[in-house]
């Protein structure tokens, strides 16, 4: 899949889930970011706390696409770098593709996945137990 400037990235793989039936996948990714935002999650607030960035070259973007209560949930993280060479990264909040493109390679897996979340830590977790 290859997204360009303006689209953004957790969207549209929510749309190509529901589009193209996709139980559940794995995937992998760089390109260029005009904004990315990371989060951190604060497990005694139960929040995440954003940071955003912009300008920036996604050197690495990974993770799995599964659904929650009927709805796509892509569950990402990523390494951004800076034209000074500095790098950030953490917990994918939001993703929108910079001047370039965006590359995204999803390895569609057999068994839809589902997540449910977990009350002692308040996050999504990946059930391993294929869905009904």
């Amino acid at each position: 899949m290859v997204l360009r400037q303006g689209d953004e990235v957790l969207a549209r793989l929510g749309t190509l889930m529901v589009d193209e039936v996709i139980p559940s996948a794995m995937l992998s990714g760089f390109g260029f970011a005009g904004q990315i935002t990371f989060g951190f999650l604060d497990f005694v607030a139960r929040k995440y706390k954003p940071t955003s960035y912009e300008n920036v070259e996604v050197t690495n973007l990974t993770g799995s696409l599964a659904w929650k209560d009927g709805k796509p949930l892509p569950h990402l993280h990523a390494t951004a770098g800076s034209a000074s060479f500095e790098a950030v990264g953490g917990h994918l909040l939001a993703l929108e593709v910079g001047r370039g493109s965006m590359e995204l390679h999803v390895t569609i897996l057999r068994d839809r996945l589902e997540r449910t979340t977990d009350a002692s830590i308040g996050a999504n977790v990946l059930q391993l137990e294929p869905a009904g």
